[in-house]
């Protein structure tokens, strides 16, 4: 695997790129012909500038990214990139966007990080414990709430309307039995999990990666991450993160109607 530096030379790169458009009166193309999915220069030339490092630093590793598409993907590391998770609120100038970039191994992520720019906040899993950089500061050791309950538990997602049918269902059980549900918050509401100041995070129709760096920054602060059907989140779906074991649990049998 690789080092936090290195991490995070991959975050100061796509920072210089992003950074630019934020806040400006940047173009905004749309991916969908039927629906809105946006992107901008600050996507691609993000997402450019981690794989120019990657390329020249670990040539015989996959890389899977949002706007550039895959190569290599059956090495044994694959880096999974979105250069800006949460493109509208980034193009509404709201800092609750990130740079995602993880790392597999094997299939299983193992390292990543989430930076926001803008705040500058680098969340980060060196591949045995998570961490908050702050500011060029010194690493801060993430830990995840484990005393939480169901009912007293503070939960994140990014819009109710993500959800369609029985998963609309779901989460609508889910949400009535939290204390409270905020949305709008993309990768954030993730690393909030991990750093112990929110309890949940679900998210429907989820990609690789959407999740891959996320992973590891939930998994090495001491919380859960799986699909709403128990299996491993790599892949992407519909997503539920929890800052114990227990309330994972919990979460998911709120949200199947089993408790």
């Amino acid at each position: 695997m690789t080092n936090i530096n290195d991490l995070k030379r991959l975050a100061d790169a796509a920072s210089v790129q992003t950074l630019k458009y934020f806040r400006s009166n940047l173009n905004v193309d749309n991916k969908y012909e039927v629906g809105f999915d946006p992107v901008t220069a600050g996507d691609r030339e993000a997402e450019a500038a981690i794989r120019q490092i990657l390329d020249a630093d670990f040539p015989d590793h996959g890389i899977l990214g949002e706007e550039f598409g895959a190569k290599n993907l059956d090495a044994r590391y694959v880096w999974v990139i979105d250069p800006i998770d949460g493109t509208r609120a980034f193009i509404s100038g709201l800092p609750v966007w990130g740079t995602l970039v993880g790392l597999m191994e094997d299939g299983v992520a193992k390292q990543g990080f989430m930076h926001q720019p803008y705040t500058d906040e680098l969340y980060i899993a060196d591949g045995t414990q998570s961490w908050l950089i702050e500011k060029g500061g010194e690493p801060q050791k993430l830990a995840s709430r484990q005393s939480a309950k169901l009912q007293d538990a503070i939960m994140f997602t990014t819009s109710p309307a993500l959800y369609q049918g029985a998963e609309a269902e779901g989460y609508k059980r889910l949400e009535g039995r939290t204390k409270l549900a905020r949305y709008g918050t993309d990768c954030y509401g993730a690393v909030m999990v991990a750093s112990g100041h929110a309890d949940i995070f679900i998210e429907a129709g989820l990609q690789s990666y959407d999740i891959v760096a996320l992973i590891p920054i939930i998994e090495q602060a001491g919380g859960v991450i799986t699909t709403v059907d128990g299996e491993r989140a790599e892949k992407g779906g519909t997503i539920l993160a929890a800052g114990s074991k227990e309330l994972h649990a919990e979460a998911l049998q709120a949200y199947w109607g089993r408790a």
